[in-house]
């Protein structure tokens, strides 16, 4: 779990800003930052779902049934947030944004479909411990938006960290997992330099 917030989104600067005062975000940050995320994990199948295509591992399963049906959840909230935050604008006519967070998109379902024993559970791992530092944004922007923000329904961080923990007494398999993580939380730092490198440029002009 350190790792994750050493490395996720709770390492970024824009998060770290908006924590600190959330007052700071305009709409339009709000209409961004509930659109990329949902490009990013609000389509069926994520990164779970496609895990458990790929894990045969009784021990994983209960813990993967549990993470599916929470995020099938999370993909309703987010599209309620996306609709109720209205359209994003583009930042200049050479905007690729949309384009960067599909590709982001594609690499996750790359990595969550990998045959490497143990790597698409790693990224579901650090999925739902970086969703922790990701859903009280998402609550006050609901709040804001008067979206209610009904509570996550997902695997604990302990309960995540003692499956990683067994999962992890093959060293091949643990290097799989750590990949895993690595390339998700790698994948959520982009995208928040990504929103904050939007905002700066709409303040300059």
């Amino acid at each position: 779990m350190d790792h994750v917030i050493e490395h996720g989104t709770q390492s970024a600067s824009y998060v770290q800003a908006i924590d600190d005062d959330f007052s700071i975000l305009e709409g339009i940050d709000i209409a961004d930052i509930a659109h990329f995320l949902c490009v990013l994990h609000g389509r069926h199948p994520g990164v779970v779902d496609h895990a458990a295509t790929k894990t045969a591992d009784v021990v994983a399963r209960e813990w993967l049934v549990e993470a599916m049906n929470g995020f099938t959840a999370e993909r309703a909230f987010l599209t309620r947030l996306t609709v109720a935050a209205g359209p994003i604008s583009g930042v200049r006519t050479e905007d690729q944004s949309n384009a960067t967070v599909l590709a982001q998109r594609k690499a996750l379902e790359m990595l969550s479909q990998s045959d490497r024993n143990g790597c698409a559970l790693g990224a579901s791992f650090a999925l739902v411990l970086d969703w922790q530092a990701i859903r009280p944004l998402l609550e006050q922007i609901a709040i804001k938006l008067g979206v209610e923000p009904r509570a996550a329904v997902l695997p604990s961080s302990e309960a995540t960290t003692v499956l990683n923990a067994k999962l992890s007494q093959s060293s091949s398999v643990e290097r799989a997992i750590n990949f895993g993580v690595d390339q998700i939380l790698t994948q959520h730092r982009g995208l928040w330099q990504l929103l904050e490198a939007r905002r700066n440029a709409r303040n300059v002009d």
